[in-house]
């Protein structure tokens, strides 16, 4: 496999951080952001933690321009960071609207356009979004959170039918409920009867995830967009 350069956001933790370590053992060159400081758990020389605040347009542009003189820049975007502000929508303030849509919907937009014509200038190129079953089929308290990762699937197919003729595939991944900090929030019944509606009787990891992303991310599936 040629050396190539994977940028993935909200890689400190949970799914994000799985993907990166995955991917670099792999032997891709990863780099992987957050909003701050981080350290990967197991460091690699493939492995670059890199500050970066995806709301920030100013401060993506100079990471781009950072990274284009250091000849790294992404053949593979996995738009990974999200967050979370539950609130029953009667309750919810606007923040809790805004800020969940800046960081899961428009962040994506924003690290997207970004590097995506860099990649349509080598015509090739991976762009992976994580989503949410949430996304799909909803979830109380979730309303801010649900949009996003619905705007996120319609993202994601209107730019695969637009950038698929230069060879770069476009996906998005939905987990359902994996082990994580985003899910500690569940208590012992809550996970059982959650489980009881999973085919395979229990909750996914982050190494799951990891898998299937490592996947979109090569060229075997060079036709799934």
């Amino acid at each position: 496999m040629d050396k190539k350069v994977v940028l993935i956001s909200g890689a400190s933790r949970g799914i994000g951080a799985a993907i990166a370590m995955h991917l670099a053992s792999l032997g891709y060159k990863v780099i992987g952001t957050a909003r701050s400081e981080f350290k990967f758990d197991k460091p690699s020389d493939n492995l670059i933690p890199l500050k970066l605040d995806i709301t920030c347009r100013e401060s993506i542009k100079n990471c781009a321009a950072k990274l284009k003189e250091q000849n790294l820049l992404p053949d593979i975007l996995i738009n990974n960071a999200g967050i979370t502000s539950d609130q029953l929508f009667l309750r919810m303030k606007d923040d809790e609207w805004d800020n969940v849509l800046a960081t899961n919907l428009t962040g994506t937009f924003n690290l997207t356009k970004a590097f995506i014509k860099n990649m349509i200038k080598n015509r090739y190129g991976r762009i992976i979004n994580i989503s949410s079953i949430s996304g799909l089929m909803g979830n109380p308290g979730q309303v801010n959170y649900s949009s996003a990762k619905a705007g996120l699937s319609g993202f994601t197919k209107s730019l695969a039918k637009e950038v698929g003729s230069r060879n770069i595939t476009v996906n998005s991944v939905a987990p359902g409920f994996i082990e994580t900090d985003m899910t500690s929030f569940l208590d012992e019944d809550s996970k059982n009867t959650t489980i009881k509606d999973i085919p395979i009787n229990r909750l996914g990891s982050s190494e799951d995830v990891s898998e299937l992303v490592a996947f979109l991310a090569g060229d075997e599936s060079h036709y799934i967009t």
